[in-house]
């Protein structure tokens, strides 16, 4: 699994969002906790395509196959035909998003935001 980078999940100032989330962007939040504590992972994921539609998962380490919750989630995305995404969200307690889960949400989308929550569903930052 890729190393998190430095800064990439402490957005600057200007990128955190202080707004409260609506309810869709709750929803995602809520199904990427439900992921990870139903599987006890380190974390977990949901996105939202641009049709609306959700995919959630959780951190995959196997063996032969290591996935950050976001990478899995995107590729739930993509297998499932979503043409771009509208949000992101992960469920960690890392103080860093792991850069290769970035990566994956900016694949398909350069501007949806990208929520970092903790344990409890609380938002902690915003990433756009």
């Amino acid at each position: 699994m890729a190393e998190p980078v430095k800064g990439v999940g402490t957005p600057a100032a200007s990128q955190v969002e202080e707004a409260v989330l609506d309810g869709e962007d709750q929803k995602i939040i809520t199904l990427a906790r439900a992921s990870r504590a139903r599987t006890g992972a380190a974390e977990g994921a949901a996105v939202r395509d641009t049709d609306g539609r959700t995919y959630a998962a959780c951190t995959v380490d196997l063996p032969s196959l290591k996935l950050t919750a976001l990478q899995a989630a995107v590729a739930a995305a993509v297998a499932s035909g979503a043409p771009g995404l509208e949000a992101a969200a992960v469920v960690t307690d890392s103080p860093d998003l792991d850069e290769a889960s970035t990566a994956a949400v900016r694949d398909l989308s350069a501007r949806a935001p990208l929520f970092r929550a903790d344990g409890a569903g609380r938002l902690l930052d915003t990433l756009r």
